[in-house]
């Protein structure tokens, strides 16, 4: 008789860390699509990893300048957190979602305290629906369209990965995903600015990607922090400027832009700062290059493999098992 997956607890996650340091070298099981594993090979890997942490501390200081004249009170720590999914009847567990916790060390007191975990995001199943499944949706279609039940599964998963006993063990607070703005979106800046954030600006229309983090559960704002460019994307649950502290924020804010400057310098690294009313532009010339060595199009290549890897190992094989397990949900 085939497993049946009966109750929510037969879908379980486990979690592994990874410290992202100098020393960082992909795990065997890592997305190699996520920035910081991109980052982490070649001859120039310590180098770069260096760098992209100096950056990263740098942007902290200059943000929380408060009782900090020499601009070093503070470093930011990060960790690679691996999610894996554990199916009833399946035979081993599938590599789910790689996100970033950051920890804030305070050099002056010796405190050091945990900052958000999310920041970057990334996963193997949005690789399938957004690189195997939209494509093959639309290969012989006339006008571009999405399938009804796009990237519902996938926000299953993660609402009930964050309502897990797992997420709950590890991380005391909800996460919060920092990406890049779309350049297919017209952005206006507002009246209303934030201390940490900066001044907040308004799409014009909603995207594909925020009706899939939706899915997830996560609500969208975009602000520009202080002598930044460009507005960053905040997904989250509940309330962004009241439910994390300003070095919690701060330390989001380092690290995304850090790796926005490197992997978008077009819309990040821009000579000239977004105006009232802002386009990004991928295909601009004004920006500057960080020295820091990113394979762009490796990386593209890439989310089409790990989606076939997904297709393969988890969508595919266990269709019955995934199908009841989100008919319980509803």
């Amino acid at each position: 008789m085939a497993a049946q997956i009966h109750t929510a607890t037969d879908l379980t996650f486990s979690i592994q860390r990874q410290p992202f340091d100098e020393d960082y070298q992909p795990a065997d099981h890592t997305r190699l699509t996520t920035n910081f594993a991109n980052l982490a090979r070649g001859d120039a890997r310590q180098q770069n990893l260096r760098n992209t942490l100096a950056m990263i501390n740098h942007r902290f200081n200059s943000l929380a300048h408060w009782d900090n004249p020499a601009g070093d009170r503070y470093s930011v720590e990060l960790d690679i957190v691996s999610v894996d999914i554990h199916l009833a009847g399946a035979a081993s567990a599938f590599p789910s979602i790689e996100v970033l916790q950051t920890s804030i060390q305070d050099h002056h007191t010796a405190e050091r305290t945990k900052g958000l975990v999310g920041n970057n995001f990334s996963s193997y199943l949005r690789d399938y629906d957004f690189s195997v499944l939209l494509p093959e949706h639309n290969k012989n279609q006339p006008q571009f369209s999405i399938p009804a039940d796009f990237g519902d599964l996938h926000g299953r998963l993660f609402r009930q990965f964050v309502r897990s006993s797992a997420y709950q063990q590890h991380f005391h607070k909800l996460p919060v995903i920092c990406l890049s703005v779309s350049d297919n979106k017209i952005y206006q800046r507002s009246a209303n600015s934030h201390p940490v954030l900066g001044v907040e600006y308004l799409p014009n229309e909603t995207s594909l990607t925020e009706q899939y983090f939706k899915k997830m559960g996560l609500q969208v704002r975009y602000f520009m922090p202080h002598n930044s460019v460009a507005p960053l994307a905040f997904y989250f649950f509940g309330d962004l400027l009241n439910d994390y502290s300003n070095l919690e924020l701060i330390a989001t804010i380092s690290t995304m832009e850090t790796f926005q400057k490197i992997y978008r310098p077009e819309i990040y690294n821009a000579h000239a700062v977004a105006g009232q009313s802002y386009q990004p532009k991928l295909n601009s010339q004004a920006h500057s290059l960080t020295r820091i060595r990113y394979d762009r199009e490796e990386r593209s290549q890439l989310a089409v493999k790990q989606g076939k890897f997904a297709e393969q190992f988890f969508v595919k094989p266990y269709k019955t098992l995934l199908e009841q397990w989100a008919a319980s949900c509803a």
